[in-house]
């Protein structure tokens, strides 16, 4: 069975990370997306929430995908999951600068090997921080995120 780790903070996740687990079901039986709980950055959602947004967007992708969440070095959860391939989405060159780096060191921590994915044309523009900012000023969100997600966000933000 071929099965990839999609890893990140995700807060929140929205479809251009939807697009990169449903395009790498392409490419491998099974994805782990690992939400990483970070404490060194200042997160909008705790990794419980983030843990239950994923798994929301992701369960008409039935058993092919599940959503865990992590606070070790990647490779740590990666050994534990038995996995030693991960998924990481690039939407722009300098996003490839950063993550090369981050694979290198993995691949030579542990041997992990990275795929890099590109979001489909339609998300490419998409990031947290652009959905945070948004939801931060109650705008729609329709087209950048799942409505359980949109739900969420407006929560957070007390927006009508």
């Amino acid at each position: 069975m071929r099965r990839a780790v999609y890893p990140g903070t995700f807060d929140p996740p929205h479809l251009g990370h939807l697009d990169i687990v449903k395009r790498s079901l392409k490419l491998f039986d099974k994805v782990i997306i690992a939400v990483a709980e970070n404490p060194r950055k200042s997160l909008l959602f705790n990794v419980d929430e983030r843990v239950d947004m994923f798994r929301e967007m992701v369960k008409p992708l039935g058993d092919r995908v599940e959503v865990k969440p992590f606070n070790s070095l990647l490779v740590e959860f990666m050994k534990k999951e038995g996995v030693d391939i991960v998924v990481r989405g690039v939407r722009l060159f300098t996003d490839f600068e950063y993550e090369l780096q981050i694979a290198l060191t993995n691949l030579k921590l542990a041997g992990v090997e990275t795929v890099f994915m590109m979001p489909s044309q339609e998300y490419i523009h998409i990031s947290s921080t652009i959905v945070r900012d948004v939801a931060s000023y109650c705008g729609n969100l329709e087209g950048f995120v799942h409505p359980y997600v949109a739900q969420k966000l407006k929560e957070k933000f007390n927006c009508p």
